[in-house]
């Protein structure tokens, strides 16, 4: 299924209003990616003023930055860049989208949503099977769904229900980061790995049981101050994690398993944390075999504030000098069948998913096996030769 990348379907509503920066690989001799920032209709390379997005975000004032530095030449029109984003039929003389983030770390929390929480227990529970999944959450609903949407994490409350469901032996090691004291954060990804918009997001071969996890992203500085936001896809392999918890990096840290974009939208007169707060944030699926799904959220549902997130990720006992990227979790978990009755949903490959809300505007990727994407050979160290060789360093 072929992408279609347009301004319709990846920039805000309010389209420029905003203050949007992001990664463009520019070709040239030597080629390599650019820091760009979106103004009108223009990429404006800035990467003079900042080589790597790190930069931006050590700065005392990220937005103050932005609005200070010097421009370079205009990488070409927005519209442009996005027509030649999609890997399948680019021109490879001509620049196109990267994921906006570089040396940042990529981490994600969990269960952060009650929906994704019955799920995570539902596949513990089923040990990784699709088949028995109806019965297990029909179960589970009727006899703790409403308690859970009920509590705060952390609460008195939360420790009391806590005791009745292990009286009950319902107990779950997801239910203690759902409505525990810490909530779960994990490594989603390396630094340098993600991708970004019109790239092509990898499940591991294995699975037969997968989703795309459609999240708000944080952009956090070093200083731990939540500066902007963007969107993601953390995909998930349902049937590794339901299998063993230990198996978390097998389900989340694939090659081209961690979508990011299409723009870090930094905070400012037009976009704010509230804005995030109340985000409705929309998922497409349409598949080559004609299935289509789409479904909403809202952030407002999440049951611990983002501040809060970062605050657990960010801290006295553990720093990020390069700032980070944090997946805040998501409360999609697709059960509607697609093939088999009572196994829910999986994806296939060759499936189109769009990721969108109003102010960060739309994350398009088409879904493949991560053994055939194109391998991850541009890390941190290739980086620094390549601004070094363009001067930049």
């Amino acid at each position: 299924m072929t992408l279609e990348m347009d301004l319709g379907a990846t920039l805000p509503e309010d389209g420029g209003a905003g203050t949007l920066i992001g990664r463009a690989w520019v070709p040239g001799r030597p080629g390599g990616p650019a820091v760009v920032a979106v103004e009108g209709d223009e990429l404006v390379d800035i990467t003079a003023a900042a080589p790597t997005l790190a930069h931006v975000l050590e700065a005392p004032s990220p937005l103050a930055f932005i609005r200070a530095a010097r421009r370079g030449e205009s990488v070409g029109s927005v519209a442009e860049v996005l027509r030649n984003t999609p890997r399948r039929g680019r021109d490879e003389i001509r620049p196109w989208l990267l994921a906006p983030c570089d040396l940042q770390a990529l981490k994600a929390c969990g269960v952060t949503f009650v929906e994704s929480l019955l799920e995570r227990v539902i596949e513990e529970q089923a040990k990784g099977d699709p088949a028995r999944a109806a019965a297990i959450r029909d179960d589970l609903a009727q006899t703790a769904g409403a308690e859970l949407s009920a509590v705060k994490p952390g609460s008195p409350e939360a420790e009391r229900l806590k005791a009745a469901l292990i009286a009950r032996g319902l107990w779950s090691q997801y239910l203690e980061v759902g409505i525990g004291p810490y909530a779960e954060v994990f490594t989603k990804a390396q630094p340098m790995s993600a991708i970004g918009t019109g790239a092509d997001i990898g499940l591991h071969p294995d699975s037969t049981w997968s989703n795309p996890e459609p999240e708000a992203v944080l952009v956090i500085d070093p200083r731990g101050c939540i500066v902007g936001a963007t969107l993601g896809n953390d995909v998930n392999l349902r049937d590794f994690e339901g299998r063993s918890a230990l198996l978390l990096g097998r389900a989340k840290d694939n090659n081209a398993s961690c979508a990011v974009g299409p723009f870090i939208r930094l905070f400012d007169e037009t976009f704010g944390l509230d804005d995030l707060r109340h985000a409705e944030i929309a998922l497409s699926i349409e598949g080559e075999d004609g299935y289509r799904l789409d479904a909403a959220s809202s952030m407002s549902a999440i049951s611990r504030d983002v501040c809060d997130l970062a605050r657990q990720t960010l801290n006295p006992t553990h720093q990020y000098p390069d700032g980070l990227l944090l997946f805040t979790g998501t409360m999609f978990v697709p059960v509607q069948d697609r093939d088999t009755p009572g196994e829910g949903f999986t994806h296939k490959t060759g499936d189109r998913v769009r990721i969108s809300t109003a102010k960060l505007g739309g994350l398009v990727n088409r879904v493949d096996n991560s053994d055939r994407v194109p391998p991850w050979e541009f890390g941190a160290l290739e980086l620094m030769r390549n601004l070094a060789a363009r001067g930049l360093l």
